[in-house]
C-alpha cells in the first residue's frame, strides 16, 4: 500500500485480510489498552466530566448553528492581521493553492506538522506531481511516509507497527531520502525518536514553506491552533518564510472563551494527558516573528453536505482525538487500513459517508462497520452519538439502493415477507413451512449464521393455531 486509500474494497473484505494478520491484531490490542488505561485514569480525575463533555458539545453546535457568519468573522480577522485567505470547495482546489504558493516561491520541498485534513485531499500526492516534496516530520506520520505505508489512527498513524518493524524501515529508508539512520540503531524507543529528531533537523533547517492543519480557528481574534506532543509543529510553525494552514470549515470556535473547554477534553481524551506538550497559535503576520507570508486554505470538501443532514451534522463535533477508536471492538481486531480512509473506526464510518454521500460499495459499507455497542458515544468528549448516526446512514444505504435493477440479498428478503405479511392466506402457508424451512436452513443456507449463533427452533404450535384452540384462554 502506498500513497492514497484509492480502489479500496468495501469494508467486509478488507477486514477480513486484516483479521487474518495476527502480528497486526496483537499491535492494535497492545497499543489501544495502553492509550485507554492512560484516558481513563486522567479522564477519572475530572469530577465534572460529563458537564465537561456537555460544554465542549455546545461550544460546537454553536459554531455550526451559525457556520456562515463564524466563517466571514474568521476571513475577516485573518485578513485584518495580514493572512491571505483562500477558500476551496474541494480537495482538487485546496491543492491547487498550496501548489500555486510553493511555485511562486520556487520551492521544490515542504516540511508539515500532522494534519488530518491534508491526508483527507492527498495534498502530499498532489505536490509529489507538482515536483514538490512534502516532509512529514510527526514521528508516526514519519513511519508511515518512510514504510510507504498509510495512516491507520487518527491519533497514532503507525498504530500497526512495533518497534522492530519501525528500526526497520529507519534502516532501510533513511538514506534514500536524507541523513540516514546510525549503524547502531536499536528498537528502543528514546533511539528511534533520536534517530527521526537528526533526521528531521536538516529539513528543519533548509525548508522555506512549511504546511499546516489547525485543531481549531478562533473566528474572533484570526487565531489558529494546533496542539501536539513532539515539538515539530512548533518548528514548522516558526522557521519557515511561508507558511499554508489547510483548514475544515468546521474547526471554527467562535470565541477565546469558548476554546476553554475544547483544550482541557483533547488531550485527555486523545493522549491521556493533563494538557499537550505544545500548543501553538497564531494570528496572520507579525513582522520580524515567524512566517513574513501567512495562507489560510478554508475547505469544504463535503462539509456543508454533512451540514445539511440533521441527523448526522454532529460529527462535525469532531475534535479528532481517536478516543472512539481505542474502545471499539472492531477497530482493535481489524485495525485502519480495513475502512479505507484517513479517517477510521468510529468516526470514520459516519463521517466518510457524511462527506462523500452513498453510492460507492466501499463507502456504503462503512456503516455496518459496528457493533452498535455505544462504547463509542459513551468515551466521545464532544458526545457525538454515533450509533444513532450509524443507524441513520444505514437507512440512508438502503434508500439509496431500493430501485436498483439486481437488489441486494436482504432487498429480496424483506421483499418477500412484506408480500407473505400482506395476505392471511400466505401467512398461514409460510407458518406451516416454518419447520421445514429451518430444517432445509441449517443444512443448507445459514451455515455461516450458525457458525456463530444458534438458529433457534420452529415452535410446536403456531400462534393461529393457539388461538383456534384455546380461543386465546390459556
Amino acid at each position: 500500500m502506498t500513497g492514497t486509500f484509492v480502489g479500496m474494497p468495501p469494508f467486509p473484505t478488507a477486514a477480513r485480510a486484516a483479521l487474518a494478520d495476527t502480528q497486526l491484531r496483537h499491535n492494535l490490542a497492545h497499543a489501544t489498552a495502553t492509550i485507554r488505561d492512560k484516558r481513563a485514569r486522567v479522564v477519572a480525575e475530572v469530577a465534572d466530566w460529563e458537564d465537561l463533555r456537555l460544554a465542549g458539545a455546545a461550544v460546537k453546535d454553536r459554531a455550526l448553528r451559525d457556520l456562515d457568519v463564524q466563517l466571514v468573522r474568521l476571513e475577516e480577522a485573518l485578513t485584518a492581521r495580514g493572512a491571505t485567505v483562500h477558500w476551496a470547495r474541494d480537495a482538487a482546489e485546496a491543492n491547487q493553492v498550496v501548489v500555486d504558493v510553493a511555485r511562486a516561491h520556487a520551492v521544490d520541498e515542504v516540511v508539515k506538522v500532522k494534519s488530518m485534513v491534508t491526508q483527507e485531499i492527498g495534498l502530499n500526492e498532489a505536490l509529489q506531481a507538482a515536483g514538490i516534496a512534502a516532509w512529514e516530520t510527526d514521528l508516526a506520520e514519519l513511519i508511515v511516509q518512510l514504510g510507504g505505508d498509510l495512516p491507520s489512527h487518527i491519533l497514532v498513524p503507525a498504530i500497526h507497527r512495533n518497534r522492530a518493524e519501525i528500526r526497520d524501515i529507519f534502516r532501510r529508508r533513511m538514506a534514500e531520502v536524507g541523513k540516514p539512520a546510525p549503524a547502531d540503531l536499536t528498537d528502543e524507543p528514546a533511539v528511534l525518536a533520536g534517530a527521526a529528531r537528526e533526521h528531521l533537523r536538516e529539513k528543519f533547517l533548509r525548508a522555506r514553506m512549511a504546511v499546516s492543519g489547525a485543531n481549531f480557528a478562533i473566528a474572533e481574534t484570526g487565531t489558529l491552533v494546533v496542539v501536539e506532543s513532539e515539538g515539530n509543529g512548533r518548528m514548522c510553525l516558526t522557521l519557515p518564510e511561508v507558511l499554508v494552514s489547510v483548514v475544515g470549515i468546521e474547526k471554527v470556535v467562535p470565541t477565546w472563551a469558548e476554546l476553554d473547554p475544547l483544550l482541557r477534553l483533547l488531550p485527555r481524551s486523545s493522549t491521556g494527558e493533563r494538557m499537550n506538550p505544545y500548543t501553538s497559535t497564531w494570528t496572520g503576520v507579525t513582522p520580524g516573528d515567524g512566517p513574513q507570508e501567512v495562507h489560510v486554505v478554508l475547505l469544504d470538501n463535503g462539509r456543508t453536505r454533512a451540514l445539511a443532514d440533521d441527523v448526522g451534522r454532529q460529527a462535525l463535533r469532531c475534535i479528532r482525538c481517536s478516543a472512539c477508536l481505542n474502545v471499539c471492538p472492531v477497530y482493535e481486531r481489524v485495525g485502519g487500513h480495513a475502512y479505507g480512509s484517513v479517517y477510521p473506526g468510529p468516526i470514520g464510518a459516519i463521517l466518510n459517508p457524511l462527506l462523500k454521500g452513498t453510492g460507492d460499495p466501499q463507502t456504503d459499507s462503512l456503516p455496518y462497520a459496528s457493533s452498535l455497542c455505544g462504547a463509542c458515544f459513551e468515551a466521545c468528549p464532544v458526545r457525538i452519538d454515533i450509533p444513532e448516526v450509524l443507524v441513520h446512514l444505514r437507512m440512508k444505504v438502503v434508500d439509496a439502493h431500493r430501485h436498483d435493477r439486481v437488489p441486494k440479498p436482504e432487498a429480496v428478503a424483506m421483499r418477500s415477507a412484506a408480500w407473505t405479511f400482506t395476505k392471511g392466506g400466505r401467512l398461514r402457508l409460510a407458518e406451516r413451512m416454518t419447520r421445514a424451512g429451518l430444517g432445509l436452513g441449517r443444512r443448507f443456507g445459514a451455515s455461516g449464521w450458525t457458525s456463530a449463533r444458534d438458529l433457534p427452533d420452529a415452535p410446536r404450535e403456531s400462534f393461529r393455531d393457539w388461538w383456534r384452540r384455546t380461543g386465546g384462554q390459556g
